[in-house]
């Protein structure tokens, strides 16, 4: 058995955790340890949607979950999507509301993002969201990773222009507005974070 000690972690760090684990050796049971009700919950989410059985038990710094690899069913495959996956990023910012939860969001978002094992297709940034691509940006490693997994990442010339940031370019390229369009009109999915 494996035992992962999450306690004082922020999300999405215990989901990211279990899943890595989950992927590394799945049919091994595991102890995940967690100090909140929200990480218990997402925690338990995750293993039930992969066939695990959950067990919870209260512990005086949290929770203890026992969870147990199930009988292995064929997965349901989700309906085909016709054209890419585009990642439309208009802000620095996930949501609206306190722009520094807005930005921690964000971060995130790419993070958890960059863990999947399939990157989109496209990922654009416009306006705000070209301070995302450029030196000092919180989120450079975790784009990065999703190049590495063959993401295509395009970033506004003009926005880069506007805020001053052209020569700070440090992942992806540049991009101009008939590829955003053209982009968007062709994509079989757009996700707006």
């Amino acid at each position: 058995m494996v035992i992962l000690d999450c306690r004082g972690q922020q999300c999405p760090q215990p989901v990211v955790q279990v899943r890595r684990q989950m992927q590394a050796a799945p049919d091994t049971p595991l102890q995940v340890l967690v100090d909140d009700p929200a990480a218990r919950d997402n925690v338990g989410r995750l293993a039930s949607s992969r066939g695990y059985r959950v067990r919870v038990e209260p512990q005086e710094s949290g929770f203890r979950l026992e969870l147990a690899p199930g009988e292995k069913t064929a997965a349901a495959q989700p309906a085909a999507i016709a054209g890419p996956t585009v990642v439309f990023v208009t802000s620095d910012q996930m949501g609206s509301g306190d722009p520094k939860l807005g930005q921690i969001l964000m971060k995130n978002f790419f993070f958890t993002l960059a863990e999947n094992d399939v990157a989109p297709d496209l990922l654009l940034f416009v306006n705000a969201g070209a301070r995302l691509t450029v030196g000092g940006s919180d989120v450079i490693e975790p784009l990065q990773r999703l190049v590495d997994l063959g993401a295509d990442i395009a970033t506004c010339g003009l926005c880069l222009e506007f805020f001053g940031l052209k020569d700070t370019l440090v992942v992806g390229r540049v991009t101009n507005m008939l590829e955003i369009a053209t982009s968007l009109q062709n994509a079989g999915r757009i996700i707006r974070p």
